[in-house]
């Protein structure tokens, strides 16, 4: 909310320093954001008034004007059309500070020679001045506007940028903050009167207004003007709107501009002539129903949206923007003024279904005072006249369905003693609040009092709001500090963040970067994830109000955007990319809301080498991306196993399922071609995907589980680590291992996690690796050879070769039963 000091001084009387008053306004609530000096640079530029224009001798279009300055005259050249006696001017004198205007940039003005005749002075323009753009002409100062006097002193002023908070509505008006200036100051505000002559002829003889939807509407207010003038404003009233930051249209449109920053009301007039039936109809819009507002956009409207209508046709978007059919033009001459108050969760929808906001939307969204608009409403009509001339209509329709009676709090002394920690006596207490309007009333033992809430106040409703009061006037600094009654509650960890905390760490540690994507985006982008552009899983939610298409749905997983991240990174970035994000996916559920899960999602592509003198870059393979899940489980202490995968987004053949014990963590494998295509990927690219939640009740098992009876705690350690997946601590071996290799024939379609599995299963087993693999002419079709190298260790002696040949033989009888597989000779 910018305001303007100067407009600001006409309701209270401000004698404290700027630095001081904005100091006061934060600490009660009223953030001071920013601060703009208007004139702060205008030395050496004065008020003068035009007493000759007589033709420049050596040029017709320039003119040499004289300018009474109070104790001097001065003549300069000029070659502004608007130049004419008895117009009161901004005069520069030389070394003035002002805009150049053809570059914009900021000059010191010096003595010129043009066409042979000496200037030392500038008539300005508003673009020298620095208080807008306009160039075509000087400016013109109203006619009562003192020779001589400093322009800082008659047009100088500071805007104050305030950060309102969204309870506070009353406070996007300038009459709302004088009201808080003066009870941190103590003076009083003084509100303009409002007076009007009206007709004879009544109001209701010229039109009605009918609220279909009260709850909508609780109040609508209207008053009629009749031969009036459109016409552009007063500069005074042009430049108070453009401190403002609002554009100056037009005399009537300006006034409703004005009183909304006056009062906080926003009003909107009608051209009562292109009124259909003369009569107003407050309803909810059609389905497909159109208007073209004010800004020129045709929008299709729907029943969540509520219109101001004629017995024909939508007229105005109600709250939000008028619509073009009853603008108000050079040729009107009737205006009917709407002043009402709307529901504001159905202009908040309006709004956003429309994507349409204004200065009114923001302030009915806050929740405006049912008695606002009739107040604001008289100002209105009476600005109106004063500037556009014309006839009031006697009366003023007031539909008034929700009106409701606001009760009295009641605030004791014991209420401010437990809520702020400070006593107050109750005179104290009264008077703070009658400094910012409430009415206040003690009983009689002195303990408590009835406070009147005052009409602009929505956003006070019981105790706590009035001693919330009384703390923002007194001063925050007044309220004690204190040591805390009881020790500190002891801190419960919660388990998921530490979770992924250790994740993003060890990521990090494997070359990982950390990225994070909108958790909307739109059934289009999900269909990517497949090699038919359909959608595969369960059709996610939809947003209610989305604020794009591409932001239409809640995610139902990462995928979709860590590949568009992934998409955008490979244009720019040649090398390898690793990327990952730790976020929540929403699964639909019916009739309620959706399941959150948290997942990791983390994609690479690139190479796993750099280019260098020690050998070629080695594009990333599944077995990297194998090798890096692997790793980030062993360091939580889990080992994974993996088995053959359907996922449709996955390459066939080239995917997998993550294994922890017997709970299926998550998938991994290399992206599909069509839908690496369908995202725009460069090069091939590698996914992984884990579910938290199952990962952070592994991860969790051991700590949960004690040793049943029957079992020493090394027994059941094992048997927990065979069905969970968990890593064992063991202490360093103290005797040697030795190895021997076999080469199996298998089937084609046998795994090495199958066979592997088998071979760990035997007790002297400590590793096991497969360091050959072969399909050739030696093998027989349908088989392949696999050679492994197994490692045996016991912690209690050294192994003999009987031992060992026992073992071996064993683990082959096993692999023949079980797979088929023979020894390879």
């Amino acid at each position: 909310m910018k305001v303007s000091l100067r407009w600001l001084k006409e309701y209270v009387d401000i004698s404290m320093p700027l630095e001081e008053l904005c100091e006061g306004l934060t600490m009660a609530g009223l953030e001071v954001g920013g601060m703009e000096v208007i004139g702060g640079s205008w030395n050496d530029i004065v008020v003068g008034k035009i007493v000759d224009v007589i033709v420049h001798p050596n040029a017709d279009r320039l003119r040499l004007v004289t300018v009474d300055l109070g104790k001097q005259r001065s003549t300069v050249v000029c070659g502004a059309p608007n130049v004419a006696v008895g117009g009161k001017v901004a005069f520069a004198h030389v070394g003035a500070q002002l805009t150049d205007g053809h570059s914009g940039e900021i000059v010191q003005l010096k003595p010129a020679k043009i066409r042979g005749v000496v200037s030392e002075g500038v008539v300005c323009s508003e673009k020298e001045l620095g208080i807008s753009d306009s160039h075509e002409g000087i400016m013109i100062l109203s006619p009562e506007a003192t020779i001589g006097i400093p322009l800082t002193e008659y047009l100088g002023d500071t805007i104050l940028d305030l950060d309102i908070t969204p309870n506070r509505p009353d406070c996007l008006s300038v009459i709302g903050i004088a009201r808080e200036i003066a009870a941190l100051t103590g003076n009083k505000v003084h509100i303009p009167e409002v007076q009007c002559q009206e007709l004879e002829e009544a109001i209701d003889s010229f039109a009605s207004v009918e609220i279909l939807e009260p709850e909508l509407c609780p109040r609508y207010c209207a008053s009629l003007l009749t031969g009036i003038k459109v016409t552009s404003s007063p500069q005074w009233l042009q430049r108070r709107l453009l401190a403002c930051g609002m554009r100056p249209i037009n005399n009537i449109v300006d006034v409703t501009n004005y009183v909304m920053l006056e009062y906080g009301q926003p009003l909107h007039a009608f051209d009562y002539n292109e009124i259909r039936g003369k009569k107003i109809i407050v309803r909810r819009a059609g389905n497909g129903e159109t208007i073209t507002t004010l800004d020129g956009v045709e929008q299709t409207l729907n029943p969540n949206i509520l219109v101001i209508a004629d017995k024909e046709r939508a007229i105005a978007v109600a709250g939000i923007m008028g619509g073009s059919d009853t603008e108000v033009t050079e040729n009107t001459t009737t205006v009917l003024i709407e002043s009402a108050n709307f529901n504001q969760a159905v202009i908040h929808r309006g709004s956003l279904g429309l994507r349409l906001g204004s200065e009114a939307s923001l302030r009915f969204e806050k929740g405006l005072s049912r008695d606002l608009p009739l107040v604001a409403l008289k100002r209105a009509t009476q600005l109106m006249t004063e500037l556009a001339g014309g006839k009031v209509a006697k009366g003023i329709i007031d539909v008034y369905p929700g009106k409701q009676q606001r009760e009295p709090v009641l605030l004791s002394v014991a209420d401010i003693k437990r809520l702020l920690g400070v006593e107050l006596e109750v005179s104290e207490i009264a008077e703070t609040l009658e400094l910012l309007g409430f009415g206040c009333r003690q009983t009689e033992s002195n303990s408590k009092v009835h406070v009147e809430v005052p009409w602009w106040r929505t956003d006070v409703s019981c105790a706590a709001d009035l001693t919330e009061e009384v703390a923002r006037v007194i001063g925050y600094d007044r309220i004690p500090t204190t040591m805390l009654s009881s020790q500190l509650p002891r801190h419960e960890p919660v388990p998921m963040l530490s979770l992924k905390r250790q994740l993003r760490s060890i990521l990090v540690s494997c070359g990982f970067q950390e990225v994070l994507t909108y958790s909307l985006t739109s059934l289009e982008m999900l269909g990517r994830l497949s090699p038919e552009l359909r959608l595969v899983g369960p059709t996610p939610m939809k947003v209610a109000n989305p604020m794009s298409r591409e932001q239409e749905y809640l995610r139902t997983s990462l995928r979709a955007g860590l590949l568009s991240v992934l998409a955008r990174n490979e244009r720019y970035q040649e090398d390898d990319i690793r990327l990952f994000e730790i976020g929540k996916v929403f699964l639909p559920r019916e009739r309620d809301l959706p399941q959150e899960k948290e997942m990791l999602c983390a994609v690479l592509s690139g190479s796993q080498r750099r280019l260098s003198w020690q050998g070629k870059e080695e594009p990333i393979d599944f077995f990297v991306a194998k090798g890096i899940v692997e790793t980030v489980l062993s360091r939580l202490g889990l080992i994974a196993s993996f088995e053959a995968s359907k996922d449709e987004s996955l390459y066939p053949g080239r995917n997998a399922i993550i294994i922890v014990g017997d709970s299926k963590m998550g998938v991994m494998g290399e992206i599909h071609p069509k839908v690496s295509e369908a995202f725009g990927l460069a090069e091939t690219a590698y996914l992984i995907e884990i579910d938290l939640d199952k990962l952070l009740s592994s991860a969790s098992s051991l700590r949960k589980h004690q040793p049943k009876s029957g079992k020493t705690a090394q027994e059941f350690s094992e048997t927990l680590t065979a069905s969970i997946g968990l890593k064992t601590i063991r202490p360093i071996p103290r005797y040697p291992s030795t190895s021997r290799d076999i080469a199996l024939l298998v089937d084609e379609q046998i795994t090495y996690q199958q066979i592997c599995a088998i071979i760990q299963n035997f007790s002297l087993v400590n590793s096991v690796a497969l360091f050959d693999l072969y399909v050739g002419e030696q093998v027989p079709a349908g088989k392949k050879s696999l050679a492994f190298r197994i490692g045996y260790q016991s912690s209690a002696h050294t192994l003999t070769d009987s031992e060992v040949d026992k073992v071996q033989e064993q683990i082959i009888d096993k692999l023949q039963r079980n797979l088929g597989a023979t020894l390879r000779s």
